[in-house]
């Protein structure tokens, strides 16, 4: 694709900024957050489809694991994808800006990268991480790349539209949770179970293959919400939401207050109904979160020297490298090709889960920080721009 997860960052001035490269740091970490739980899980991918996903209920059981691990995963699920979809169209907007300053004809060469981000995800997919976000993204800016050529109203009728679209949807699946009578958990697949507890790689690669339509099934239908985060990114890099200017230290402001006094009330209302909120929480309450962490982490940077604030940006700047590296440490460790750490330690409470994805974490920060003192790129990143030629 370019750089990074995101398009390059091609400009000094704005697509530079040390806020940006924080908030990638901090959205590819905060989904791992999420998904190491479905590494950790019995049927790990495939659970996803049989409600694996669900958040304990700390008030059936207020034991400190449950709170705990409650606490970690509402704080995470859906905010930081949604984090890392709003920096995507930010990215995307900070290089047609650039396209523009040089003259050159938009979407010229993008549709290259594009296809070049889905094959990147496909591959991801197919040999790593069953519910990856790239080629989601890949399409979703094919469509975006096309409406930063017509007009702001345009632009804001399918924004406005594709939200309209989504929140129909998520409605709609939600009150059919709420109308269903039948609440009881369902059993993880006993044949998932052993595959990736016991099956070889080219086993969990065939899996998904068989497989691929209900895997790929959340990019499909959270289509709506990616087209919005899009170009919410871009309307906010416009407004100067991520300059270092008083009138962007005001949007971030706002952000936090809005999103966060808004957000995290209405997510834990979700949160505490049950399963049958799930949908409601995930899809159409995180997303106003993660502005609000925009919001909160920029406000905090703009005003403190942030402890590890360089190690997300280190981070930040190695996105795609580290995306799909945590994904495949997670495979290494959890999976039976590898440790198998998600069967021998099953049953054993959340403790281990979260201190795996602090472990990852720290690997990824201190990978990342002494790649860069030697590499202007992370090793995916580079490919990327070998492969590619983007101008910068």
């Amino acid at each position: 694709m370019a750089d990074t997860l995101l398009p390059p960052r091609a400009d000094a001035t704005a697509a530079r900024l040390p806020l940006l490269d924080v908030l990638r740091g901090a959205a590819v970490l905060g989904t791992l957050m999420t998904n190491v739980w479905i590494f950790a899980s019995p049927g790990s991918e495939w659970s996803v489809l049989q409600g694996g996903m669900h958040l304990p209920d700390p008030l059936a059981d207020p034991s400190a694991a449950t709170v705990a691990e409650a606490v970690f995963r509402f704080l995470a699920d859906g905010k930081f994808l949604s984090l890392l979809t709003v920096l995507f169209g930010v990215g995307l907007a900070i290089q047609y800006d650039s396209a523009a300053r040089r003259g050159e004809r938009w979407p010229g060469r993008y549709p290259r990268r594009a296809a070049f981000l889905f094959l990147e995800g496909t591959v991801h997919f197919v040999l790593v991480f069953a519910w990856d976000v790239l080629m989601g993204y890949a399409v979703t800016a094919l469509l975006v790349a096309w409406l930063l050529a017509r007009s702001e109203r345009v632009r804001r009728a399918v924004m406005w539209g594709a939200a309209g679209v989504h929140l129909a949807l998520t409605g709609l699946v939600t009150l059919g949770d709420v109308l269903t009578p039948d609440h009881a958990p369902k059993a993880v697949d006993a044949s998932a179970v052993r595959l990736y507890a016991h099956g070889s790689w080219a086993e969990q690669i065939g899996f998904r293959l068989d497989h691929a339509l209900g895997l790929r099934i959340e990019p499909v239908f959270t289509f709506g919400l990616l087209v919005f985060l899009f170009l919410l990114g871009v309307r906010l890099h416009r407004a100067g939401a991520f300059a270092p200017t008083a009138g962007g230290r005001r949007i971030r402001g706002r952000m936090a207050a809005w999103g966060l006094g808004l957000g995290l009330p209405l997510g834990a209302a979700a949160a505490l109904g049950g399963p049958d909120f799930f949908v409601l929480g995930r899809y159409c309450i995180a997303p106003l979160v993660a502005i609000g962490y925009i919001g909160l982490i920029g406000w905090a940077l703009d005003r403190f020297a942030v402890p590890g604030a360089a190690a997300l940006g280190s981070v930040g700047r190695t996105a795609l490298s580290c995306y799909v590296g945590q994904n495949l440490l997670c495979v290494l460790l959890c999976y039976g090709v590898g440790l198998g750490l998600a069967e021998r330690l099953g049953g054993s409470g959340p403790w281990w889960v979260m201190g795996l994805w602090a472990a990852v974490s720290l690997t990824l920060v201190a990978a990342s920080r002494l790649w860069l003192r030697r590499f202007e790129r992370g090793p995916l990143e580079a490919v990327q721009h070998r492969v590619l030629g983007v101008r910068r």
